[in-house]
């Protein structure tokens, strides 16, 4: 017997199951995601699906995670420093690249290429040594962008070389990423292709040292955002690559488990709602880049519309739109009271004070060791850091005394602390809805929020089960937000904005729990498919949700470890671009992924990028894990009428190469 087993790693939960394509789902099972060693909740999982006398029969393991995509959300990642070859620097300025910085280095670097592949200035390699000298104790991987770098890598690959000569770290190249010819983008995509390395490298290394441990021999593979399969070693070097790859494997396990053709798919997490669409059987892509944690990146990846709202998501006052959810993942304080039970012990003490403010209720937490990263810290980051300790530490005491909040700030978005705080799993797990977790907790968490002060948004709270109900409450109301909002956008219509009063007006109106009956009009907005909901907190706000929007719910079967499931459901898919451009009118550029060649005739050209372009997506499968490879290409020419005579513009070859996993 030939048995596949799927890992989905999320923000709160692991999963796993055990699948064989003849049978189907064999068994699923749950367990916490171990963010401080990430191979216990892995472990744990597998245990729940795998009886030790057929570990021998796995012949493929296939992961699927959500940890990329949740580190964009909430903006956190490793420091990387950016190398900008050729670029002006206005292209800040663009793309949105100088927020995503963050405070990371940058140099602006001599060089570049112009948009025929032709050197535009010499690569100023003291300034790359003088760059790599300064940041490289600073930073744990380098992004590399040259302009017009698809056009000509050379520098790009030399800077790399570079780097690679005088540091260990990770380097990633953005005409690696990207054939497209926004520049700025393209860094941007680059920048967070190295913040994740270390991020991914943790969670791969962990899951391969549980398998060691188990003896399965099996291929290990990873989930791209397009719900394609790539072999583990090559995700760990284009690991951006992996950001939606749990609501990609989570549409694919939706195709698996419902055998529906055109639905809406919503995906709820922990962190995170993800919503995608199936038409005709087959995810719908989004061939101008992802677009997550507001960056929109050039990875072509599901269209997927990702919210910051999850069963973990923190409430909070927004002092315009009053009780909200989200878009920050926090640590349910059921959650952390069940983990940690001195933290129960707090809540008690908090809750028998005379005065609650909005630090009550409220833990800092250290998410993992650090690992080589003291020299990075500042003296207030530091001190942030020692003052922990073991934890959890009441922010009470930890932003106490009038201490500054940017240095835990800063450690949050970096990953290296957890907050925890109410959450929408605590509301339910204090209404009964839920039952994992620490009810007493979660009930001490709300009356504490019930006591705070009043603040603009925020008159001070009714009782503590108005309050939990009014939490489950806004959960819904959101989700059915992001539904419709969704559903517009790619229905071709305008994205829907909070700046716009009317449609947020609209929204809010058709989002709601009831009409008022004394209002002046009513708006009801419904789906035009059914909506299909996966992921484990939907039996508690789905059901709803779909009354409010008349449409028709599907909860499938094993719907919890819908994304366990996609993770092995798929194949594996590459693709290779290259460009022919013109010169001159007798000479014709081929734009390859080691430099350009010219030649005198066009189908001598292209001849010449074809063979190229077949070869690197046939490299690019088997690399990605692939047995057997079909390849396809296509040429598509840009020709245009000038003066009666047909004026060659540029031609764009690209192959398509396919497979399926190799099997241990």
């Amino acid at each position: 017997m030939a048995l596949s087993l799927g890992i989905d790693t999320g923000g709160t939960y692991t999963d796993a199951v055990l699948y064989d394509p003849a049978r189907g789902v064999l068994a699923a099972a749950k367990a916490l995601t171990t963010r401080h060693d990430l191979a216990e909740g892995v472990g744990a999982a597998i245990a729940g699906v795998l009886p030790k006398e057929l570990a021998r029969q796995i012949r493929l393991v296939s992961l699927s995670t959500t940890l990329a995509t949740n580190a964009l959300v909430e903006g956190q990642g490793s420091p990387a420093a950016l190398l900008l070859l050729g670029y002006d620097e206005g292209a800040l300025g663009r793309a949105g690249l100088g927020a995503a910085l963050k405070g990371d280095p940058v140099a602006f670097i001599g060089g570049g290429h112009g948009a025929l592949g032709d050197e535009q200035r010499p690569l100023d390699v003291d300034a790359v040594a003088k760059a790599i000298r300064e940041f490289a104790p600073r930073v744990s991987a380098f992004a590399v962008a040259g302009y017009f770098g698809v056009r000509n890598p050379a520098h790009e690959l030399a800077v790399r070389r570079l780097i690679r000569e005088a540091t260990h770290h990770p380097v990633t190249c953005a005409h690696e990423l990207s054939h497209n010819l926004d520049a700025p983008r393209r860094a941007l995509t680059a920048l967070l292709n190295a913040r994740l390395i270390s991020l991914l490298d943790r969670l791969i290394r962990a899951v391969e040292r549980r398998l060691a441990e188990l003896g399965i021999e099996a291929p290990l593979m990873v989930v791209k955002g397009d719900g394609a399969l790539i072999a583990a070693s090559d995700a760990l070097n284009r690991p951006v690559e992996t950001i939606l790859s749990g609501p990609a494997a989570s549409v694919v396990g939706a195709m698996a488990l419902t055998q529906e053709r055109d639905v809406v798919v919503s995906d709820m997490g922990g962190t995170t709602t993800d919503i995608a669409f199936l038409k005709d059987g087959r995810p719908v892509l989004n061939r101008d880049g992802a677009i997550v944690g507001g960056w929109r990146t050039m990875v072509e990846a599901i269209a997927v519309h990702t919210f910051g709202l999850g069963g973990d998501s923190e409430v909070r006052i927004d002092a315009e739109r009053g009780l909200l959810v989200g878009p920050r993942r926090v640590v349910p304080l059921s959650l952390l009271a069940h983990q940690r039970p001195e933290a129960l012990s707090t809540l008690r003490e908090q809750a028998a004070e005379e005065f609650v403010g909005p630090l009550h209720g409220r833990f800092a937490i250290r998410a993992r060791p650090l690992l080589g990263e003291e020299a990075s810290l500042s003296m207030g980051e530091r001190r942030t850091w020692d003052a922990l300790g073991d934890g959890p530490a009441p922010l009470t005491e930890v932003l106490g005394s009038r201490r500054p909040e940017r240095p835990l700030g800063r450690l949050v978005e970096r990953g290296l602390v957890h907050i925890a705080a109410f959450t929408p799993s605590d509301a339910a797990h204090f209404l009964g809805m839920q039952k994992s977790w620490s009810a007493e907790a979660a009930r001490l968490g709300a009356e504490l929020w019930c006591r705070r002060p009043a603040e603009p948004g925020w008159r001070g709270g009714p009782n503590p089960e108005a309050f939990a109900s009014a939490v489950i409450e806004r959960v819904a109301t959101q989700t059915c937000e992001a539904l419709i909002a969704s559903t517009i956008e790619a229905s071709g219509g305008p994205a829907v904005r909070r700046a716009e009063p009317l449609g947020t007006a609209l929204i809010d109106a058709a989002s709601a729990a009831n009409a008022n009956s004394d209002a002046l009009y009513r708006v009801t907005i419904s789906l035009g498919r059914p909506l299909v909901a996966i992921g484990a907190p939907v039996s508690t706000y789905y059901p709803e949700v779909a009354r409010r929007l008349g449409t028709r719910l599907i909860v499938p079967e094993h719907h919890g470890v819908s994304n366990a499931v996609g993770a092995v459901a798929g194949g594996i898919f590459e693709a290779a671009f290259v460009t022919i451009s013109a010169p001159r009118e007798d000479r014709f550029r081929v734009h390859g992924t080691n430099g350009v060649r010219d030649f005198g005739a066009l189908e001598d050209a292209a001849a010449h990028a074809i063979e190229q372009a077949r070869d690197a997506a046939r490299s690019r499968a088997i690399a990605a894990g692939a047995a057997t490879v079909e390849v396809k290409v296509e040429r598509k020419d840009t020709v245009v009428r000038n003066f009666g005579a047909d004026l060659f513009i540029e031609s764009t070859i690209t192959a398509t190469a396919t497979g399926r996993p190799r099997l241990g």
